[in-house]
Parts: structure tokens; C-alpha cells; sequence
């Protein structure tokens, strides 16, 4: 698990809470349940009306991604392709057969099943980057429901503090209230802006950047099987896919089994 959201949002709220306590005030001051309410029932609500069911459903099915998910290590990847390149050249294309069974990877079981099966090298590159742009396309959906929902948050917010001051102006003969709920209608607009600059765009932000690393990964191991299809020299395969993978991306890894067991869950437990 990959603490960067963890860390990022309990700092977050824990300087919101510090700024609260050195003013004087209380947590429960901004505790209200009825603007809260409001602004995250009301938020994800109009989140699910401009968006489609099933996809409203998948946004959500993808939000432990934002905690839980580390990014794959792309020098895993590297070794298990140079792995391959080193054993298709001793052993023939045919051979890979056996790798694709071994491997939990479902995009790189399908390559080296084509690899076995003699797919030519362009359909077989049209393959692989139509399921890249389908990952593309599929991720994107989660990540843009919830940047969505850091759009309409602050709106909802506001919309409570106007019923708020509403309700309100209806007890102006009570001068004694005012203060009160003038500052508990402005609770709605802090929760607005609160849910999505510190929950709604990070996990949007987030789900967006580990597509973009798992997307690098898959083109990395497109890259390296088309390679190996062509019978590139195994040392030169490692230079070439070192070199499109950032420096600060590059982590030593420890020498892998002959055995092709590439799954991206399980590389998680290396640091991208």
C-alpha cells in the first residue's frame, strides 16, 4: 500500500483542526450533521445524475484503489521481459506458451499467447494498444466521477448556507440568535469546499495518476514482448525499456524466478 493519500489527508485535516483549536473554537463548531448532510448526500447525488448507473457504481467499486493500490514496479516488469527475451532466443517463440500460463498478468498473458500462437507483430501491437486505450478509457471514468463531484461540492455548500441565511432572516427579531446560525449556515459552504479540495479531488487526482503508471507499464511490457517477438538481444532490451522508464522509477530489483509470474497486485509491494 502506497501511504502518499493516507499521509496527505490526515495531514490535511489534522492542520484544519490545529487551525480551529489555535483560534479558540471547537471541532464541534463545524460538526453539523443537517449542512453536512447536505453537501455529501446532495454532492454524490447530482454526481449520479450526471453520470450513468453502472458507471456511478464502478466510480465507487474503484475508490479503495485511491488507498489501498501501489503502483506495479516497471524494473519487475523489465526483468520478466528480459527473462523472456533470454528464453524465447535459447528455446524459440513456442516456448512462451508455457510462461502464459504461469502468469496472472491478463495483458501479458494474451501477448505471449499470440507470441506462441504466431500472431503477426502489427496485429499483434494493434492488440495490445486497443487494450491500453481500453484501460485508458475505463480508469478514466472513476477518476473523472469524482473530480466531478470536487465541481459541484462548493456549489451544494453554498446552496445550504443560502437556505441557512433563509432561515435566518425569517428570526431577525431574536438580535440574541443571529450570531449563531449566521456562522452555522456558513458550516454547508466550508463542507463544500472542504469535501472537495480534501476528499473528491485527491482521490480523483489519485485514481487518475496510478492509471497513468499502470498505462507506462503496459506500454513498458508492449514495448518488450514486440521485442521479443522480434528476437532483440536481451542486453540491448534492457537498455531500450530502462531507458523509457523515469530515473526516480528505476528501483533495484532482486533477481526473479525462472518462471514467469508477473501480476501487478503482487508487484505492489515494490515502490514505483
Amino acid at each position: 500500500m502506497d501511504p502518499a493519500t493516507i499521509i496527505g489527508l490526515v495531514i490535511a485535516f489534522g492542520s484544519l483542526v490545529a487551525m480551529i483549536n489555535l483560534e479558540g473554537s471547537t471541532v464541534s463548531s463545524v460538526i453539523l450533521i443537517p449542512p453536512m448532510l447536505l453537501v455529501f448526500v446532495g454532492t454524490i447525488a447530482v454526481g449520479m445524475a450526471g453520470s450513468t448507473f453502472k458507471d456511478f457504481i464502478f466510480s465507487f467499486k474503484s475508490l479503495p484503489r485511491a488507498f489501498l493500490s501501489k503502483p506495479a514496479s516497471p524494473g519487475g516488469s523489465i526483468d520478466t521481459v528480459v527473462q523472456l527475451a533470454d528464453k524465447a532466443r535459447r528455446q524459440g517463440l513456442l516456448s512462451l506458451e508455457e510462461d502464459a500460463a504461469n502468469t496472472k498478468d491478463e495483458f501479458l498473458r494474451d501477448a505471449l499467447q499470440n507470441i506462441a500462437d504466431g500472431t503477426d507483430g502489427d496485429e499483434l501491437r494493434d492488440m495490445l494498444d486497443d487494450a491500453i486505450d481500453t484501460k485508458i478509457k475505463s480508469d478514466g471514468i472513476a477518476s473523472k466521477f469524482f473530480a466531478t463531484l470536487g465541481g459541484y461540492a462548493p456549489t451544494v455548500g453554498i446552496i445550504g448556507t443560502v437556505v441557512s441565511l433563509t432561515h435566518v432572516l425569517e428570526n431577525l427579531s431574536d438580535p440574541a440568535t443571529l450570531g449563531p446560525m449566521i456562522a452555522s449556515a456558513f458550516v454547508a459552504t466550508l463542507w463544500g469546499l472542504l469535501s472537495a479540495n480534501f476528499i473528491w479531488l485527491p482521490i480523483g487526482s489519485r485514481l487518475a495518476r496510478l492509471s497513468e503508471l499502470e498505462v507506462e507499464r503496459m506500454t513498458l511490457v508492449m514495448e518488450g514482448v514486440l521485442a521479443v517477438q522480434a528476437g532483440s538481444q536481451p542486453t540491448l532490451l534492457r537498455e531500450r525499456l530502462l531507458a523509457m522508464v523515469p530515473k526516480h522509477h528505476r528501483v533495484p530489483q532482486k533477481k526473479s524466478s525462472k518462471n514467469v509470474n508477473i501480476d501487478p497486485d503482487e508487484q505492489m509491494k515494490s515502490a514505483a
